[in-house]
Parts: C-alpha cells; sequence; structure tokens
C-alpha cells in the first residue's frame, strides 16, 4: 500500500512537456515526500484499476541523461503495463525492464 501521497501531474493522453511526441498511456505523477535516484519525487504510472497498491516496478535506464529509475505502476491493467512498458522502451536511448510483484518469496529468501 502508498503510505505517500499520488499527485498527477500529467493525466493520461498528455504529451510530455518536452517530447511532445512522447503520450502518457495513463495517468502520470510522483509520490509526495519521497526522493528517487535523480533527487525529484518518486515517479508512478496510476492505471484504472481502483488500488493503491503497487503491482509492478519499472527500472528505466536513460543513456542521455545518465541516469537510471524507478517508476511505480499502480492499479495498472496488463494492456495498460504494455502501454506503459512500450512508452518507457519508445527510443534508443531509453529502455526499461519491469519486475512484477509476487505472492511468494523466492528460496534464497527463505530462512532454514
Amino acid at each position: 500500500m502508498l503510505s505517500g501521497k499520488l499527485v498527477i501531474d500529467r493525466p493520461k493522453n498528455s504529451a510530455h512537456p518536452d517530447y511532445p511526441n512522447m503520450i502518457y498511456p495513463v495517468d502520470y505523477g510522483y509520490l509526495k515526500d519521497t526522493l528517487s535516484s535523480d533527487q525529484e519525487p518518486i515517479d508512478a504510472f496510476k492505471g484504472t484499476i481502483r488500488t493503491n497498491q503497487v503491482t509492478q516496478i519499472a527500472v528505466a535506464a536513460d543513456i542521455l541523461k545518465k541516469d537510471c529509475e524507478v517508476k511505480l505502476l499502480i492499479g495498472c491493467t496488463e494492456e495498460e503495463t504494455l502501454d506503459v512498458m512500450k512508452m518507457l522502451n519508445g527510443t534508443e536511448f531509453r529502455k526499461a525492464i519491469l519486475i512484477r510483484r509476487g505472492n511468494s518469496a523466492p528460496s534464497y529468501a527463505e530462512s532454514d
């Protein structure tokens, strides 16, 4: 569950302020009172499922900005998740991987 307030500053179907060809497939914003590796609040994509649970995390690397960021996916359907990943992987300079939330711990995390 989210413990911070989600602020949506780029609604679904809006264009990125610096890259007008990049359209957000779902609402996009940030978690207030958090800090990411770029010294800005943690970014989040908010889908249409009514929940505050983080179901996936995208890790995006941008070689032009020379950074790597974590982006939360909250309440995204499978189709919305694919659309977000398509957007995050839309250029040769920026690539992302998706980490899905699971219900079990890996064997190396279990204690003897």
